[in-house]
């Protein structure tokens, strides 16, 4: 029997609803995003990932105004772009602070997560987000601040979460044995990467998602449902 000494787990559609980032989040990010790159333009942080953002689309030189249509684009598209991931971050952060709104947990998860820690077992996440926005998201989680149950945080500038080789770098960063991780994500693609990698894998199907009748990976409703 494998022995599983930490936990990768993603975010949307796995510990939160997918509802919240696409109805709450991307629409503020989308709406105060013009004022913040304005407002905050010159600064080298922002400055970097804008020049990133323009990199990325293959612009070697635009106007500031051009660059936020493009971002602005890219939030629509929910596109996986580590330079948009860091700028919605920033963004979020002054909602989170100002109590706009708190991240959505599923019911068990803050209770899983805890027993899982009493267990011995690390946890991290790996989430297409910026490692800052996913901070953000647990420290302000409708469970109160989750950020004591993580050991550490991984987004795309690991790599693509859908490529074997960012799980690679996971383990190695985590100084474990792919077999001895689990990642959870509710992801197909994500999990085949995973599995491909070294890891065992659990999909969370969660409502109203049906439960298919031959899953890919071992199918789960809830974090309860998880025996390691």
């Amino acid at each position: 029997m494998t022995v599983i000494r930490a936990i990768v787990t993603d975010i949307e559609g796995t510990t939160s609803s997918i509802s919240f980032v696409k109805d709450v989040l991307f629409p503020y990010a989308h709406k105060r995003l013009p004022a913040f790159i304005e407002t905050h333009g010159d600064t080298p942080e922002v400055q970097h990932w804008l020049h990133e953002a323009a990199k990325e689309a293959g612009i070697v030189e635009a106007p500031r105004q051009e660059i936020i249509e493009l971002l602005l684009r890219w939030i629509k598209e929910d596109r996986k772009s580590t330079a948009l991931k860091a700028l919605q971050g920033m963004i979020w952060q002054e909602g989170y602070a100002n109590g706009e709104y708190q991240a959505h947990v599923y019911p068990e998860v803050s209770a899983r997560l805890h027993a899982w820690r009493g267990e011995g077992l690390h946890l991290y996440v790996y989430s297409s987000g910026s490692v800052p926005a996913q901070k953000l998201f647990f420290r302000y989680s409708e469970a109160g601040d989750l950020t004591p149950m993580f050991s550490g945080y991984f987004d795309t500038e690991t790599g693509p979460k859908r490529e074997r080789v960012s799980y690679e770098r996971i383990a190695e960063a985590i100084g474990e044995q792919p077999a001895h991780l689990l990642f959870l994500s509710d992801i197909v693609e994500e999990l085949d990467a995973a599995r491909a990698a070294g890891y065992s894998t659990g999909w969370l199907v969660r409502e109203p998602m049906a439960m298919p009748d031959a899953p890919a990976h071992p199918a789960y409703r809830t974090f309860d449902d998880i025996v390691v």
